[in-house]
């Protein structure tokens, strides 16, 4: 049995699957306001998880911000008392076993390749590496990939901090819709987020709208919410070419609240090739299938099939 454990700024969601993928139980507490109370939160719903499923299970944990190698502590988080802790090994001593942390994106697609939308077909070219991208577009930005069935953390461990790039194929009038939060402008993030798109409305001249009202008005055949949406799908696309241009991915799988904008995944993949070296690209973009369960399941699968 598999326990992954989500750890949110709001919620923490814990579920068990079997060995097959199933879920034998799932739990959610809210997110305690200090750190011990964390690491005994994790601990007692691993115990009522496997209590539930009559089982025991290998832990994994996904977490905002990312474990760095060599430091071994958190960073990058926003919630903010993970941040220079030594997380999997402080939660490893609070559940008796060791512990595997990567960051809640990266958990996302792992989720998506291991059994999701990104799942490896039965006719797979194993001579070749099984690349997986994935991006959460929501508020932020996240980003994560899985070759061969493992999420890639790189030497520092923050590998897909992809969405803290300059957006490629930046237009000489294109200005961010606002200051991503690392501080820098033209930020891909800024671009591509939920408050990307809501930027991309009022730059037309449209009053501040939340991004679903704007897709609502755009499907009601509004024309300034439908140019919007042209807008941040060309920009996506300019976004996500720079992944195939650099890793090739077999599939690209989209999460968060933007990608429940079905359009995305008809209008973006034609606009690929405008920016791709590759042409006649074979890479699927394709939209997740566990929704907000991913991250969780995600975590569980840190531990693959042995």
């Amino acid at each position: 049995m598999r326990i992954g454990i989500d750890v949110g700024g709001t919620k923490i969601e814990a579920v068990a699957l079997r060995h097959d993928g199933t879920e034998a139980a799932r739990v959610r507490v809210a997110t305690p306001a200090r750190y011990g109370e964390l690491l005994q939160a994790v601990a007692a719903l691993v115990a009522r998880l496997e209590e539930a499923a009559r089982d025991r299970g290998t832990v994994g944990v996904g977490s905002p911000g990312f474990l760095q190698p060599g430091r071994g502590l958190i960073r990058n988080s926003n919630l903010a008392y993970l941040n220079d802790r030594p997380l999997d090994r402080d939660l490893a001593a609070a559940v008796g076993r060791p512990v595997r942390v990567a960051n809640d994106a990266k958990c996302f697609v792992l989720s998506e390749a291991a059994d999701g939308a990104a799942a490896p077909p039965a006719d797979l070219d194993r001579s070749r590496p099984d690349v997986v991208f994935g991006a959460t577009l929501g508020t932020g930005v996240g980003g994560g990939l899985v070759v061969d069935g493992r999420v890639l953390t790189g030497e520092n461990g923050a590998a897909t901090e992809w969405s803290h790039t300059t957006l490629p194929f930046l237009l000489a009038d294109e200005r961010s819709p606002y200051l991503c939060p690392c501080g820098h402008l033209g930020c891909i993030e800024s671009f591509i987020s939920g408050r990307g798109l809501e930027g991309a409305y009022q730059s037309l001249g449209g009053e501040a709208l939340r991004g679903g009202e704007i897709a609502r008005r755009a499907e009601a055949g509004e024309s300034r919410a439908g140019e919007a949406f042209t807008i941040y799908e060309d920009r996506l696309a300019r976004a996500l070419a720079s992944v195939v241009n650099m890793v090739d991915p077999r599939a690209v799988v989209l999460g968060g609240g933007v990608s429940n904008n079905a359009r995305i995944f008809t209008n973006v993949p034609p606009l690929l090739e405008r920016y791709t070296v590759a042409k006649g690209l074979r890479t699927a973009v394709v939209r997740a299938v566990h929704g907000d369960a991913s991250g969780v399941r995600g975590a569980a699968w840190l531990w693959p099939p042995e």
